[in-house]
């Protein structure tokens, strides 16, 4: 007799974030606010080399907020993310540490779509919408 095969987990429909427009290369990131791992935090997105990139707003070194005000993200020559607090600056298409007190870690990221004029966000296993 056949063992019954646990059903296929469904990917989650990505959920609306902002229009395509608001977000301008390199320019500031539009800001949401996330459940990670159950824990009210923030994430953003911006458009960085014509593409659309979107990580939780967390620094690695620590466990802090990232822009320097609120959605700037880069820093002055709009080359890297940029931790306002000690820093650490991240390679804005990957994440991932490219100096700084960030060692060798990345940014969480949070999937994104840019399609019909609209950018849309997946929620993760990790990271769920903050509203219910």
């Amino acid at each position: 007799m056949d063992e019954p095969t646990a059903p296929a987990t469904a990917r989650p429909e990505p959920l609306p974030l902002c229009a395509s427009g608001e977000l301008v290369e390199k320019g500031n990131a539009f800001v949401f606010d996330v459940l990670h791992f159950r824990e009210p935090a923030r994430a953003f997105v911006l458009r960085f080399d014509g593409q659309i990139v979107a990580y939780l707003n967390r620094c690695l070194h620590v466990p802090t907020e990232m822009d320097w005000q609120y959605g700037e993200f880069l820093d002055s020559g709009k080359e890297f993310i940029m931790c306002s607090i000690h820093g650490a600056v991240y390679e804005p298409l990957t994440g991932r540490c490219a100096g700084g007190p960030c060692g060798r870690g990345k940014l969480t990221v949070i999937e994104v779509i840019e399609r019909d004029g609209q950018v849309y966000w997946y929620p993760s296993r990790d990271t769920q919408p903050a509203f219910a």
